[in-house]
């Protein structure tokens, strides 16, 4: 059989048969290129292992006022005091990437960053001793034995977690630039979502 026949064959299959075999085929095939195709060559364009990255905590979160319009203002009331005590001021955080933050299941376009280029406010991915990296912001960036060392919180916590008051350069994994599809990660967390602590399950509530 000639290879244009096959092509044809194999197209009809893939994208025209209704078939359980049709649907089957397509299931694998998309799972295939997704996998082994898709996300390498996404990867080496922008440098990074996880270029799309699925956030699965409430730790940006920010405060909405009417459906899903975020409501700065209301927000900064609340949290200026943690950001003040790392010089950061309502007018700095406002030219911040990402400002108004980001929610449970949103999906992130994430690249390749060299740490001699984050800077203040960056929202970076790293790597701590847990099953998933941690996306938070950068507040805070000294240099040690001419390595940079960074420091950062969650927008929507109270707090620094241990795990990330001491960030070193090779936990980078990435720097969010933006924010590419609300919720649709729900589409994958739903499935995860019995395993998480009682306090972690669900959409995130309004404070």
């Amino acid at each position: 059989m000639k290879l244009k026949e096959v092509w044809k064959k194999f197209w009809f299959i893939l994208w025209k048969d209704d078939s359980f075999k049709g649907w089957l085929l397509s299931i694998i095939f998309l799972f295939v290129f997704i996998k082994f195709i898709f996300f390498p060559v996404l990867g080496f364009i922008t440098r990074t292992s996880l270029p799309l990255a699925i956030v699965e905590s409430c730790s940006m979160h920010h405060e909405k006022s009417i459906g899903f319009i975020p409501n700065f203002d209301n927000w900064w009331q609340k949290h200026d005091n943690k950001y003040t005590q790392f010089s950061i001021n309502e007018n700095e955080f406002k030219n911040f990437i990402l400002k108004n933050g980001f929610t449970k299941g949103d999906i992130l376009f994430v690249i390749g960053a060299k740490p001699e280029k984050l800077k203040i406010g960056d929202v970076v991915i790293f790597e701590v001793n847990q099953q998933h990296p941690v996306i938070h912001r950068i507040i805070n960036i000294k240099e040690e034995n001419g390595e940079r060392i960074f420091s950062t919180i969650g927008d929507n916590n109270q707090g620094q977690l241990s795990a990330e008051t001491s960030i070193k350069q090779e936990q980078i994994v990435g720097k969010a630039v933006f924010k590419i599809a609300p919720y649709l990660g729900w589409v994958k967390l739903i499935f995860f979502e019995y395993k998480q602590p009682a306090s972690n399950k669900g959409f995130c509530e309004e404070n």
